[in-house]
């Protein structure tokens, strides 16, 4: 099998830029301020708390920094092992997969491939036998499993047993593509004892494929580089992109029991895997995202495979929200920013309950500048997805893809607000939901 080319990434500066981020921030505060002053008393109040944590927020992720290994590299000699779950993956897409860890310019240490009761008529025995040689050329210990269907933490953890004394371990999709930096970057922030876990931004490989996917690229790509970024500032990045996460050895050795165990109500919970190994980690230091590692994905190009693909994820995360409660210590900045969120998130619910109750979100001037204000900040936190320079996206297709950005925000507010109150309500639906049959295949 012939070499193909992956696409790269150079995080560019935004210095060009601020002047418009600027004028948003001031547009959004001028529009809330007027919403407030219509909506009056307690409303007034929440509307401009919740600006205020929305605009602090975008503050610590423009202070958000890459971490750098200074003086000696102190994580030259850390082993990395890579961990691979396959199941009714798209083969070309699993190719490019395995070929990212290739080009890595810190390759790592290990592969372990773990073909989890894959359907039978996806053959994978020509990129195995190609894989496998590859990895003896350059020198990385390949492993491939075939097992019966078990759930993709079981076959995370039968890669873990095939390097059980790895100090750091690569979590990947069998769909992640990973930038030939990734490695390198990501374990920069590992120079820090106290970091557990290390989140890489994940971007989407089809985001061309169709509107949906190119909304979701910008919506998805803006929650990391805002949130994600902020909580990064603070060594508390709630959860990391299965796509792509480097986590301490330990963080996974210690946690073994619970991890594949993790149960509701007498059910076994399989979903939501990054989000619980990220709890873990944060139980034991720091948790941050690297800026400077990236990793390609593919995202779902049809409607019902987003809803089923978004649905797990809400399910995941209100269930995962109860065990940070739980079990975040009450000292740690993790525990009161998990808090605020949801405190955000209830006020803000309510008030627009109360809005459309005494009828005045239902004022044709209110509604829309209400829905102008939330688009406006919307666009501001997603602005930094500008600055990700691709090799595979020319600078026109960057500022097309932004260019939905506002479909995104609506999006976001509406429908995918509306589908989490039933995710909420459906919690113990606790199937995977995709990945049945393959149903993205990778694009030439």
């Amino acid at each position: 099998m012939s070499r193909t080319p992956l696409p790269t990434v150079a995080y560019g500066k935004l210095r060009y830029l601020f002047v418009g981020a600027i004028l948003l921030v001031l547009a959004a505060a001028t529009i809330f301020l007027k919403i407030a002053t219509n909506a009056g008393g307690v409303a007034a109040v929440i509307y401009i708390v919740f600006l205020i944590w929305v605009v602090v927020q975008i503050a610590l992720a423009i202070a958000d920094r890459p971490r750098f290994a200074t003086g000696a590299d102190s994580t030259a000699g850390l082993t990395i092992a890579a961990l691979v779950p396959v199941y009714n993956e798209d083969v070309p897409a699993l190719r490019g997969c395995l070929e990212g860890f290739l080009t890595q310019t810190r390759r790592p240490d290990a592969v372990a491939v773990v073909n989890d009761g894959s359907s039978a008529e996806l053959d994978y025995s020509e990129v195995r036998d190609w894989f496998l040689a590859e990895c003896t050329a350059v020198g990385i210990r390949a492993h491939w499993i075939d097992q019966a269907n078990s759930g993709k933490r079981h076959a995370q953890i039968a890669g873990m047993r095939c390097e059980p004394d790895a100090d750091i371990y690569l979590t990947v999709d069998s769909d992640s593509i990973l930038d030939l930096n990734a490695t390198n970057e990501a374990m920069k922030a590992f120079a820090d004892p106290e970091v557990q876990s290390v989140a890489a931004v994940i971007l989407s490989t089809n985001y061309r494929s169709s509107l949906l996917t190119r909304m979701m690229d910008v919506f998805t790509v803006g929650l990391q580089l805002f949130e994600r970024s902020a909580f990064s500032r603070l060594n508390s990045v709630m959860v990391n992109s299965g796509g792509c996460a480097f986590y301490r050895g330990d963080v996974v050795r210690d946690n073994v029991e619970l991890y594949l165990n993790e149960t509701l109500a007498g059910r076994r919970v399989n979903f939501s895997d990054d989000s619980l190994l990220t709890l873990f980690a944060l139980q034991r230091g720091k948790t941050v995202q690297q800026p400077t590692a990236f990793a390609f994905t593919l995202m779902p190009a049809k409607f019902s495979h987003h809803v089923r693909q978004q649905l797990r994820w809400m399910r995941g995360s209100f269930i995962r929200s109860g065990w940070r409660m739980r079990f975040l210590p009450m000292t740690g900045a993790a525990y009161w920013l998990h808090m605020m969120k949801w405190i955000a998130y209830g006020t803000m619910t309510s008030t627009l309950i109360m809005l459309v109750v005494t009828g005045k979100l239902l004022n044709p001037g209110m509604l829309a500048s209400g829905m102008l204000a939330a688009v406006t900040l919307y666009v501001l936190t997603a602005f930094r997805y500008l600055a990700v320079v691709r090799s595979d996206q020319s600078t026109a297709q960057r500022w097309l893809t932004f260019a939905t950005a506002p479909l995104a925000a609506i999006w976001g507010l509406t429908f995918l607000r509306v589908l989490r109150w039933y995710a909420m309500a459906t919690v113990l639906n606790l199937g995977w939901g995709t990945r049945a049959v393959v149903e993205v295949r990778a694009e030439s």
